[in-house]
This record gives C-alpha cells, sequence and structure tokens, in this order.
C-alpha cells in the first residue's frame, strides 16, 4: 500500500508539473514562434502554428534600431547597481546577524520597515532629487533608486542566510587569531555565495524589467533601458505584431540564459537558509 500510494503521489506531482510547465511555457512559445512570422501571417494562421518560414526580418529590423543602445544601457544599470547592492547587504548582514549591540534591533527593524515603501510614492521626490543633482535623463539617475529599493530585501535575506551559518567558525578562526575583518572576508563572505547568487539572480531579474523609474527619470532614447524599447516599438510597429513578438525575444534571452547557468546556485541558495546546521 506505501508504495502504490508513494507511486500515485509521484504521478500526481509529475502531472501537476507538466500541467504548470505548458501554463508557463505556452506564452513563451506564442513569443518565439510569431516573431519568426511576416507581418499578416500571425491573422491568417492558428495562433501555435508553426511559421510557413522562419522570416528573420523582424530580427534584423530589432537590430539595426536603437535596441543596442536600450540593451547596453540595461546591461551597465544592472550590473552597476546590483554590485553596490550585494556589497552593501553584505557589510550590512554580518553585524546584524553576527553581533550582539544595543540597536540592533532597532536598525533591522527599520531595515524591514523600508522594506513596505511603496515605490510609486517616492516617484515625484526622486524626480524633483534627480533635477536639483543634474542627473535627470541619464542612466546614472536609475542607479541610486535601484539600490535603494532592493537593498532592505537583500539586508533582509541576507541575515536571514548568515545566521544559519555555524558560530563555531568564527570562534575556530579567533582561536587561530583571526579578527573580525579577517573573518568575515575569508569565512562568511565565502560561505554566503549561495545566498548572493540568489540575490543576483532576483535583484538582476527585477531592474532588468523594471519601467516606472525609467520611464520618469529618463526621456531620450540614448538613456531609456529595455522595458522602454519594448514601449517605444508598441507605439512604433502598433499593427506589426511578430516585430513587437522579436524584441521581446531579444529582452527575454539575456534572463533566460542568466537563469539558466545560475539555476542550480538559485536553489541551493533558496534552500540554504530552510535547514539549520
Amino acid at each position: 500500500m506505501t508504495r502504490k500510494k508513494n507511486s500515485a503521489g509521484k504521478i500526481i506531482v509529475a502531472l501537476l508539473a507538466l500541467l504548470w510547465l505548458v501554463i508557463a511555457g505556452a506564452p513563451f512559445y506564442f513569443m518565439v514562434i510569431s516573431a519568426f512570422k511576416e507581418q499578416f501571417e500571425i491573422l491568417t494562421t492558428g495562433v501555435f502554428s508553426i511559421p510557413k518560414g522562419f522570416y528573420m526580418d523582424n530580427f534584423a529590423g530589432v537590430i539595426k534600431s536603437q535596441f543596442y543602445k536600450y540593451l547596453l544601457n540595461s546591461t551597465f544599470v544592472v550590473i552597476v547597481s546590483l554590485v553596490l547592492i550585494l556589497v552593501t547587504a553584505l557589510c550590512a548582514a554580518y553585524p546584524f546577524s553576527r553581533f550582539k549591540f544595543k540597536l540592533n534591533k532597532p536598525l533591522f527593524g527599520l531595515v524591514v520597515a523600508a522594506m513596505a515603501v511603496p515605490i510609486h510614492v517616492t516617484l515625484i521626490p526622486i524626480f524633483q532629487l534627480t533635477q536639483k543633482i543634474h542627473l535627470y535623463d541619464t542612466i546614472y539617475a536609475l542607479i541610486g533608486p535601484y539600490t535603494a529599493f532592493n537593498l532592505p530585501i537583500s539586508v533582509f535575506i541576507l541575515t536571514s542566510f548568515m545566521a544559519e551559518i555555524p558560530k563555531e567558525l568564527e570562534e575556530s578562526a579567533e582561536i587561530d587569531g583571526c579578527g573580525k575583518y579577517r573573518t568575515f572576508f575569508h569565512i562568511i563572505a565565502p560561505l554566503s555565495k549561495a545566498g548572493l547568487a540568489t540575490l543576483a539572480i532576483y535583484n538582476a531579474v527585477n531592474m532588468w524589467n523594471e519601467f516606472s523609474f525609467a520611464l520618469v527619470l529618463t526621456q531620450s532614447a540614448k538613456s531609456r533601458t529595455l522595458p522602454l524599447s519594448i514601449w517605444d516599438f508598441q507605439g512604433q510597429y502598433n499593427s506589426n505584431v511578430p516585430m513587437i513578438m522579436a524584441v521581446l525575444t531579444f529582452c527575454a534571452l539575456p534572463m533566460i540564459v542568466a537563469f539558466a547557468i545560475g539555476q542550480d546556485k538559485l536553489i541551493k541558495g533558496m534552500m540554504a537558509g530552510a535547514v539549520k546546521g
């Protein structure tokens, strides 16, 4: 009976996983095959039908446009913001998780409270601040908000992750003569790689797809990011659905590749804090 129950459970899980794959994969499949169709072919054939011929002019048109500028801007902003987030979160999470001092809980409470601040409430103050410091309509205007709004949850997650690292490792390091700084750089930071990888992928996806700040703080094409390229292409090629699908495919591809490369580290990082010791 136990084996039959286990087999039935595995079959149910497999069916649910297959159902989820279909639900999650259908939009992506539609996006990719539509990008290879001609402008009016999508109207005369089935939604999920295979293209009659792989029409590459849609992708060529995207490449010949200013798409590469949007791509470079997004890549630069995400990389710089991500480095600032990870370094700051790593330095902040260490004392929160390993040191006992009077302001530990109040300061950590402020970090948690900052997670509840709605992004859209700050758009006008940040817009005004950006104009005063002469960063409006530059890609540098996005780095500050991206870092600030992704930092609280990064500190919160990394603090919980570091708290699970055995204290015996630090005690052994102190016996060997390691100070706090050497312990941090040689023990805590290397053991936090899984957590940092999880935060890197999570934050990178959020910043890659961010639209509100990019729309408010930039104006010209030289400073805009990929989500705005989709918006611009949609206005320019409103009736050309395959062209828009080609842009969406290009925008989604970098994050899909990054997730495929780092999915094992992402899963390890998510599971690392679930088991003590």
